[in-house]
Parts: structure tokens; C-alpha cells; sequence
């Protein structure tokens, strides 16, 4: 299974932007993808993730300002992050889970940047 990440970039504090994660390869049809990110210093955290049937988990560090959304016809996972803030500066990782609960396949990762 491989996943490619696109859509992260510089933006500044209160903006929007998008991104977006496709599974291809192998991908089983039932599966949970999301993402996940990691700021300098930081530990990795659950950002947002969706199961196949559409249960999500939002973090809550973003909650109330990060949706989470699929296309399970193409395997894609997408994260709107709205009203960005400085500390949500980080790489972000997708991922695909086998199960709601692991953490099997990782994409390289995207950088999200934003300044205050």
C-alpha cells in the first residue's frame, strides 16, 4: 500500500487549506485513513481519522476547526483545516489502518506552515 499526500504550503494564521491522501496498491476496501502530524520537539498526534463506514475521531487540539472527509471510491482521505493557527505548524502524516485502531501504512509526510 502506498499513500501520497498533497496540499501542504506556507499560509498564514486564520487561513484555510486542504489536504488530501490517496491509497493505492493493495488497499483493502474496509480500512481507516487519516492523519496524523508531528511539530519540531513533539511527539506525534492524532489529527483526524475516518473509518470506511464513515466514524471519525477528531483530535482536540483541532476540534471545532479541522474536519475530516473520504472518498471511498478512490481511496482518498481529505483534512480541511480552517482558522489555522501558529501551533499547527508540523509535518503531516497520513495513514491507512487495516483496523479503526492501527496504524499500518504511513505516507511520507507534508509540511504545513503557518505564520502568525
Amino acid at each position: 500500500v502506498q499513500l501520497v499526500e498533497s496540499g501542504g504550503g506556507l499560509v498564514q494564521a486564520g487561513a484555510s487549506l486542504r489536504l488530501s491522501c490517496t491509497a493505492s496498491g493493495d488497499a483493502p476496501d474496509i480500512n481507516t485513513m487519516g492523519w496524523y502530524r508531528q511539530a519540531p520537539g513533539k511527539q506525534r498526534e492524532l489529527v483526524a481519522k475516518i473509518s470506511s463506514d464513515g466514524i471519525t475521531s477528531i483530535g482536540s487540539a483541532v476540534r471545532g476547526r479541522f474536519t475530516i472527509s473520504r472518498d471511498t471510491s478512490n481511496n482518498t482521505v481529505y483534512l480541511h483545516m480552517n482558522s489555522l493557527k501558529p501551533e499547527d505548524t508540523a509535518v503531516y502524516y497520513c495513514l491507512l489502518g487495516l483496523t479503526y485502531y492501527s496504524l499500518d501504512y504511513w505516507g511520507k509526510g507534508t509540511l504545513v506552515t503557518v505564520s502568525s
